[in-house]
């Protein structure tokens, strides 16, 4: 009997102890929600639900089937099948850059991370984006990209084919930190919605907002084109959590808040 009793409580604290160091699992590109302090709020994306806080935590493509630590907790992100995109681009400096070109490139890469690490700790995103226009997905995050044949990065954004002149709105509130012409995204915008959660629109025919605009929800931002490097009209939409780039189209679910945890 005594040996029972000890096998039980020896299970007993096995479990515990497995509840407490379980994994988290979640899919790349997706946002998942940890037990955080109010000292989070000042300086993480947080939510409250059932009077309890969460920071909202991106889980980033290149780390699937790998793991990351928050904190004390280590969250698993699965291996992920998302599929491939061929395209073709028969302009092939476009493809193959010349070290002009190349040079360009690379300082507006600078000048969008510099974009993104500037965030606003006073804007609070309230997590109900919309669609920001009204289009055919053509190419959905995460697909392996292979241009004219050759591999490129992943396309870690959300493809939507409109008519050339089709309206862009913002998807949430936010501020303009960024607007430039660019040789890969051509005509383009970032909007900072506050802690971390940041979203650009790339390829617009028109602009009609400028930098340190306040915008609202719903509010016109400019019109689907095809500038920058393309084969056709569409907006190339990308969501960022702490400079990670997100699924978009898990954001505009209307249950994701109650998915989170």
């Amino acid at each position: 009997m005594k040996n029972n009793i000890k096998n039980l409580c020896l299970l007993f604290i096995s479990l515990i102890s497995f509840l407490i160091n379980a994994e988290r699992f979640g899919d790349p590109g997706e946002i998942i929600a940890i037990k955080a302090s109010y000292a989070d709020a000042d300086e993480h994306l947080t939510i409250e639900i059932d009077g309890s806080l969460y920071k909202l935590i991106p889980l980033p493509y290149e780390k699937q089937n790998d793991s990351i630590h928050i904190e004390e907790q280590k969250i698993f992100i699965n291996p992920k099948d998302f599929g491939e995109s061929r395209i073709t681009i028969e302009n092939n400096s476009m493809v193959n850059l010349s070290k002009e070109d190349s040079d360009r490139a690379f300082r507006e890469s600078k000048k969008i991370q510099k974009a993104l690490n500037t965030f606003s700790k006073i804007l609070k995103p309230d997590l109900n984006f919309i669609n920001p226009v009204e289009g055919v997905i053509s190419s959905r995050y995460g697909k392996k990209r292979f241009i004219n044949n050759q591999p490129r990065s992943p396309h870690l954004s959300l493809d939507i084919a409109a008519a050339e002149g089709t309206k862009i709105i913002s998807p949430s509130k936010g501020k303009v930190i960024l607007v430039g012409d660019f040789f890969y995204a051509g005509n383009y915008i970032i909007i900072d919605h506050g802690f971390g959660l940041i979203s650009s629109y790339s390829h617009l025919s028109s602009v009609q907002v400028s930098e340190n605009q306040l915008i609202e929800k719903g509010q016109k931002i400019g019109e689907v084109g095809s500038t920058g490097r393309v084969t056709g009209p569409h907006l190339h939409w990308t969501v960022y959590l702490n400079k990670v780039r997100v699924n978009p189209e898990s954001i505009l679910k209307k249950n994701f808040l109650e998915n989170l945890l």
